[in-house]
């Protein structure tokens, strides 16, 4: 299908111009080489080449001369016609010398059937037809060129006048040809254009060329060619302006290069792509204690390891999706600070000067000088006027008048920052120690003794204006006063788990809320501030089980209204404020692992910070760090500047080969990867050497390396707990290998290694088995070896030295990947889908064990993943982009039904996956949607798959349904048309019992009405809200 676009300079939006017109032929076959699009030089028309023997031809329109250009072109019926080339390499449109006069010709490079090259000339012939009669299209044969180079790949039109082992120059007409040989060869793979005479070429090794035609009296005498620099290996080439270009790349990251007068190449920017992904691994899912993931909050919890990349391009890439804090300065030796505070010195000044930095005993302070040295900026002061720096610092603020109200747990003290003298001091009667404290620019309000609050005013030199005992409701756990709301103040309580609104004036009770029914969830940490435009403030609770829970609050009742909750971790977060410039805040939320809470789009977004060992954090816009924040960890202080919001973060080790399989050990604390080298030898002879590699997961540098032998390739690997020869467990790494030249039949086709790691952290190799076929996957099941070879699947044990075989089970053609729960193996076949394996031990002594089928999908389909996402239930993926999902019916009538997987999802994806990894989350009761599983492409994605709740099923299925209908996409593509199952066999008419997330998304961006009447069609009675906060939800996850 295609469709056309336009941007809408107003909106600064794409909006379709064309809708989409499905060119889908069921009787042809599709391309074997790529589909291509050309455009004709006049620009009148269009070529689009989709199937073998076929190309069609859409006339571009143009309508009036007073539209704009948008308005002014329109694409016309698509008219088919058939050409005798079918294997083509390259194909272009040539320029012609009299655009009016002369018919397009287009230049089609394609092979015989002994792969010989030739090169034809085809001239387009189209009529519009009339009069009742379509238009029609011929493509007549102009010339031909034969005797071509092997190696020829691409044809690049040149402007009149204007490996491969040789560049060859062919005028339009039949004239005499020149050839001349390269002075080594190379492997062009995209060209793009300079001008009239000059172009960039790249080749299969990252090489960029520039090629300059020489012309003497409007002829072509020869050319030019000169090696620039070495770029990322181009899937396409563009050049922008001014020596700049664009070097986009599919298995590398893209560039912006600059040419420089030298003829030298200058890399200006690269943009991280991960694609293609062949293997990938999850380092955790947020907590570092083991495998699995300890709560359902997940975004930017998952750190995801991946082998990206091919051959130079080939790297280890580390992704995680959070805020990124960038580290600007540090102070060592800053261990156990339990609040920090970023203050001015003076009014009049724009940026904070002074740190403040709270100990369990005592509190430092730090003044920054911007003006003098380096090495002199920060200055530790013993003494800042009459401020008490000998006891810890619960609450400090500036106060307009060039003072500073600081808190300690025996007094409260107003200070001139400029005399240093006490202005106001008030302090607790009886010994009482304060616990807690909060204020604004009119007030301060602490909590004495754990259950006393009261209110001091700050006009009136802290005189008290109330208290009161809260003894009967249960000591205080938090407070807070609002810098943005007046007049009330906000406490929490331990006893009843209660929230109260308070009078700031006489701390009355105004408003109410218990945060949990059982009243053992009490309120650690609570803030009101304003994160939505808008929208009433917000308050957030940090409650002790690590659920934070959001209130709407109405200014004019104060009553909390519209409670949502969301699991940010295990233990209670602190919150820390970070005020914005303008009219919203930011809250720096810290438990386990630290998360930013912010709005966006009319929505609360948790998003984690990509910081570890994070105990507190203050905002800091100092001369020397403007925009700043400072946070304190277990050992010392950072300067940062913190993201404005989530962004995927990449962290690169370029290893400059091919990643081709990654396992990781958390108890290591390591990396295992098999890597592929592509290297030129002698006389450009291409070689590929392959190794195993240990890489350390914390500084991402190589550790130890294990070569293989020559023509070896790793195939799989895997890090496994196995039994040894005594029964014990003990960890390592496998490795299964294949060799390319199987016509060498005194070498074995592959092998089985296992590796242990030694404490000087290398790798030492405890196993060497051969095997009479390609291992392509490795899993683990009892304690045992499980391996795909080929056609056989294969339990071996580890046995001291050697590995014994233990039983077998035959496949249908080739097993490329297995999945492994319990007693259940699922195999997936490169031809026949998927089967379900179940392994048994010995029943007696002396008995064998066992591998009998115990089901299977009786269907063609050329798998590539396959993952256990639910009891009795797989996630299958195939070479064509579809997601399947397959149920055992253990509960059948009959045996033949027992033995049958049952198709009970299909949805297509569009992208082909290498990998499904299952993670293991322990989400609520309640959770709409559970993460089972990650997904990594061959384009460099990554999903994630989730099972619904029953509960939920239909319901999100007709929401889908009654979205999909009223919101239209780019190109206004039908949904179910889009995401329907299809492969060269069948295809389906709309996704089957699965639901696209960003589909689901899309109800956010509706206004109210249509929100409202989006609901009512999915038959359900429902509330809106209810239904926006679901969806809130699932958009967390991600």
């Amino acid at each position: 299908m295609y469709f056309t676009l336009s941007w809408d300079h107003d909106s600064k939006q794409l909006r379709t111009h064309n809708k989409y017109v499905d060119q889908a032929d069921k009787t042809s076959r599709d391309s074997q080489t790529q589909e291509k699009c050309l455009i004709d030089p006049t620009g009148q028309y269009m070529a689009l080449q989709l199937f073998d023997g076929t190309v069609t031809i859409l006339p571009m329109i143009s309508k009036g001369k007073k539209k704009t250009p948008s308005q002014n072109l329109n694409i016309g019926e698509p008219v088919p016609t058939r050409i005798t080339e079918f294997f083509i390499r390259a194909s272009a449109f040539l320029y012609c010398q009299d655009e009016i006069e002369q018919p397009p010709t287009m230049a089609i490079l394609y092979e015989d059937n002994d792969s010989n090259p030739h090169l034809s000339y085809k001239t387009l012939r189209y009529s519009s037809g009339g009069a009742g009669e379509p238009p029609s299209a011929a493509l007549e044969t102009a010339g031909a060129r034969d005797k071509l180079d092997l190696g020829a790949s691409h044809v690049i039109p040149v402007p009149a006048p204007a490996p491969e082992t040789s560049i060859s120059y062919f005028p339009p007409t039949n004239g005499a040809s020149l050839i001349e040989p390269l002075k080594e060869p190379a492997i062009f793979v995209a060209w793009a254009q300079v001008d009239a005479q000059r172009w960039l070429l790249a080749d299969d090794y990252g090489n960029m060329f520039f090629l300059m035609l020489i012309v003497e009296n409007e002829r072509v005498k020869g050319w030019k060619l000169d090696h620039l620099g070495n770029t990322s290996r181009a899937s396409t080439l563009v050049y922008l302006d001014s020596g700049m270009v664009f070097v986009g790349s599919h298995q590398g990251d893209s560039q912006l290069v600059q040419i420089q007068d030298d003829g030298q190449l200058q890399i200006l920017q690269n943009l991280a792509n991960v694609a293609p992904i062949l293997d990938f691994t999850i380092m955790d899912m947020g907590n570092r204690s083991g495998e699995g993931q300890s709560n359902e909050y997940s975004s930017g919890q998952a750190r995801i390891v991946t082998g990206s990349g091919a051959f130079q391009d080939g790297s280890l890439r580390s992704m995680r999706s959070g805020v990124g804090m960038e580290d600007l300065g540090s102070i060592e030796g800053m261990e156990n600070i339990s609040r920090l505070f970023g203050l001015k010195s003076i009014d009049a000044t724009t940026k904070s000067d002074i740190l403040v930095a709270a100990f369990p005993n005592d509190t430092r302070v730090f003044q920054f000088f911007p003006d003098r040295s380096p090495d002199e900026t920060i200055e530790e002061k013993h003494e800042l006027g009459e401020l008490s720096l000998a006891e810890e610092t619960v609450y400090m603020a500036n106060l307009i008048g060039n003072r500073l109200l600081q808190v300690t747990p025996s007094k409260a003290l107003i200070v001139d920052s400029v005399s240093g003298a006490v202005t106001a001091k008030w302090s607790p009667q009886d010994t009482r120690t304060i616990t807690a404290a909060s204020a604004n620019s009119d007030h301060l309000m602490v909590s004495t003794g754990g259950s006393e609050a009261i209110t001091l005013d700050i006009k009136q030199n802290l005189r008290v204006i109330a208290a009161r005992d809260f003894s009967q409701d249960g000591q205080i756990a938090c407070l807070d006063v609002p810098a943005r709301v007046r007049n009330i103040g906000i406490a929490g309580f331990w006893q009843n788990s209660a929230v109260a609104v308070l009078n700031i004036g006489t701390l009355e009770t105004i408003h109410r809320v218990i945060m949990s029914e059982d009243r053992v969830t009490v309120p650690r940490s609570l803030v009101l501030t304003q994160l939505l435009a808008k929208e009433p403030p917000t308050l957030l609770v940090a409650l002790a089980n690590g659920e934070v829970v959001t209130f709407s609050y109405d200014v004019k009742s104060h009553v909390l209204r519209d409670r949502k909750a969301i699991i940010l971790g295990t233990q209670a977060a602190s919150f820390n404020v970070l005020r914005g410039t303008g009219d919203l805040d930011k809250v720096f939320a810290i438990c386990e692992h630290a998360s930013l809470i912010y709005g966006s789009e009319s929505r609360i977004i948790y998003s984690a910070v990509t910081v570890e060992d994070v105990c507190c954090v203050c905002p800091f816009d100092s001369a020397i760090y403007p925009g700043s924040i400072v946070a304190a960890t277990s050992t010392d202080l950072r300067f940062a500047l913190l993201d404005a919001e989530r962004t995927t973060h990449v962290q690169t080790l370029q290893l400059n080969e091919t990643v081709r399989r990654v396992a990781y050990s958390i108890n290591l604390k390591a990396f295992g990867m098999g890597t592929i080298q592509r290297l030129l030898r002698g006389e450009n002879e291409e070689t590929v050497r392959s190794s195993f590699r240990l890489c350390d997961e914390v500084m991402f540098k190589q550790l130890c390396e294990f070569a293989l032998e020559e023509d070896e390739l790793v195939e799989s690997c895997i890090r496994a707990d196995l039994r040894d020869g005594t029964g014990e467990f003990v960890e390592r790494f496998v490795v299964g290998t294949a060799h390319m030249n199987e016509t060498k039949h005194d070498i074995a086709r592959g092998r089985i290694l296992v590796f242990a790691v030694t404490r000087e952290r290398t790798l030492k190799l405890d196993v060497d088995h051969t095997v009479k076929g390609a291992c392509r996957a490795l899993g683990v099941v009892d304690g045992n070896i499980v391996a795909a070879l080929v056609k056989t699947v294969v339990i071996y044990g580890l046995n001291g030295p050697s590995l014994s075989k233990l039983a077998s089970y035959r496949t249908s053609t080739a097993p490329i990947a297995l999945s492994i729960t319990g007693n259940q193996i699922a195999v997936a076949d490169l031809m026949k889908s998927v089967s379900i394996v179940a392994y048994g031990r010995p029943t007696s002594p002396g008995g064998s064990y066992s591998l009998l089928e115990v089901a299977r999908h009786f269907a063609t389909g050329w798998c590539t993943a396959v993952a256990c996402v639910a009891e009795n239930t797989w996630l299958e993926s195939d070479s064509d982009g579809n997601l399947i999902v397959l149920t055992q019916n253990v509960g059948g009538m009959s045996e033949d039904d027992r033995r049958r997987l049952e198709v009970t999802g299909e949805f297509r994806l569009g992208e082909m996956v290498n990998k499904i990894q299952v993670v293991d989350v322990d989400a609520s009761p309640n959770a709409v949607v559970t993460p089972k599983a990650f997904l990594g492409t061959v384009d460099g994605s990554m999903y994630l798959f989730g099972n619904i709740h029953p509960s939920k099923q239909n319901f999100l299925m007709n929401l889908q349904q009654a979205i999909a209908s009223r919101v239209q996409s780019l190109g206004q593509v039908p949904f179910n048309t889009y995401r329907a199952f299809k492969n060269s066999v069948r295809e389906g008419l709309e996704p089957s019992r699965f639901v696209d997330a960003d589909m689901i998304e899309n109800f956010l961006d509706c206004d109210a009405a249509m929100q409202e009447e989006i609901c009512q069609s999915t038959g359900e009675t429902i509330d809106v809200k209810e239904v926006r906060a679901m969806v809130e939800a699932l958009r967390r996850m991600h």
